[in-house]
């Protein structure tokens, strides 16, 4: 007599494998059907219309760039309300005038427009302007010094590529030219430069992730902007520890890029709120103040060196190194003259934080592996408060 098929054999059967499959289906589309009922019949039945008392719907507006050129002053804003919103007025320094918005209409929530007003504004004046919704709203923004808004033309760009190779190319070429002199050092020569390098890096994640903060909470409130700069660092942390542990732990060559590519997102960071403050008439940066960056940026150089020091480098591998690392604050200065949005900034300050932190592991991890003992040796100890201890005393002559 045959034995019974057992659910193993079952199992195999095409005739029995399928009913399995659409038993899953069915489960699957079953609470998809019951959602869009849901759905139905809280759009049917509207049951929120008893609490309405006449009470206007939520607005916000959030003012994400302002251009002031010969033909007035424009400024692009970005609706965050609950329900569309439709600007009514707008107020220069408490005078009314007539404006012209592109595209017309009610603003969408999340959507944005220009709004053109022909003011008359005065070089270094401080003005400000204030948006009236229909509803009654009002919404400020002040402009604390009245500079035209650069233009993309040759002599423009070429200025501030001038200025970001002086904040970001030049201090990096100079650390690496220490490069020569640092390849006598011992072992606890090296457990300092490295513990160096673990320190300047520290005090720019720190100082990323605060701009970073500061500038998300200027930005819509749509882009839920702190939550944005948590999650990009995290991302950014996650891909380039997942890239460059795919071979094993970096180190020699490959460390000092990861180093290069931490400090270049910073500076690209660093660029862009320069870029912006000049767009702004925020800030003048005078030769003192372009030293300042200078003399801060320095040890960045110094950090991307520490890893190669015992390895022989072509001459033009420092200077990729160089423009990997430096070379982004000049991108930084034209895209935040031209083209600065807070969310944009925050979320590029974000990614190279979590660049930053990839690199402070790594860079840790390859001081425990050469000595565990030296890991909190008073050459590490003192290496790791010179590189925070230097970065913050300079950072004095670069903050306003």
């Amino acid at each position: 007599m045959r034995d019974a098929p057992t659910s193993d054999q079952d199992a195999e059967l095409p005739g029995v494998a399928a009913a399995p499959s659409r038993k899953t289906l069915l489960w699957v589309i079953l609470p998809l059907l019951a959602f869009v009922g849901a759905i139905a019949v809280l759009i049917a039945t509207n049951p929120l219309a008893r609490f309405d008392n006449g009470t206007p719907p939520v607005e916000n507006i959030a003012f994400e760039r302002t251009i002031l050129d010969g033909g007035g002053l424009r400024v692009l804003v970005r609706a965050g309300g609950a329900e569309p919103m439709t600007i009514a007025q707008v107020q220069v320094d408490d005078a009314y005038w007539q404006f012209k918005q592109d595209p017309p209409g009610p603003l969408p929530r999340g959507a944005s427009a220009w709004i053109q007003v022909p003011f008359p504004w005065v070089l270094g004046e401080a003005h400000a302007v204030k948006l009236v919704t229909t509803t009654g709203a009002t919404f400020l923004h002040e402009i604390p010094v009245a500079v035209a808004t650069p233009v993309a033309d040759r002599s423009s760009l070429l200025s501030q590529a001038i200025l970001g190779i002086f904040v970001g190319i030049v201090p990096v070429a100079v650390g690496l030219m220490f490069y020569p002199a640092l390849r006598g050092v011992g072992q606890r020569g090296m457990t300092f430069l490295l513990a160096l390098t673990v320190g300047l890096l520290a005090f720019l994640l720190v100082d990323a992730m605060g701009d970073a903060f500061e500038l998300a909470g200027e930005a819509a409130p749509i882009f839920q902007g702190n939550a944005m700069v948590v999650l990009a660092a995290a991302a950014s942390f996650l891909i380039l520890m997942a890239i460059g542990r795919r071979n094993g732990a970096p180190r020699g060559l490959a460390l000092a890029t990861y180093i290069a590519l931490g400090i270049g997102l910073h500076n690209l960071g660093e660029g862009l709120a320069i870029g912006a403050a000049f767009a702004a008439g925020a800030v003048g940066l005078g030769t003192f103040l372009v030293f300042g960056f200078t003399l801060h940026n320095v040890t960045e150089g110094i950090g991307i060196a520490a890893p190669i020091l015992r390895e022989k480098v072509a001459p033009w591998v420092f200077a990729a190194l160089v423009l990997l690392a430096g070379g982004p604050a000049v991108l930084g200065l034209w895209i935040g003259s031209l083209a600065f949005a807070p969310q944009w900034s925050a979320l590029a300050l974000a990614i190279g934080a979590g660049a930053i932190l990839q690199v402070i592991v790594e860079v840790t991890a390859l001081l425990r592996r050469r000595d565990e003992a030296r890991l909190f040796s008073p050459a590490a100890m003192t290496g790791l408060a010179a590189g925070v201890g230097f970065m913050y005393l300079t950072a004095m002559l670069v903050k306003i």
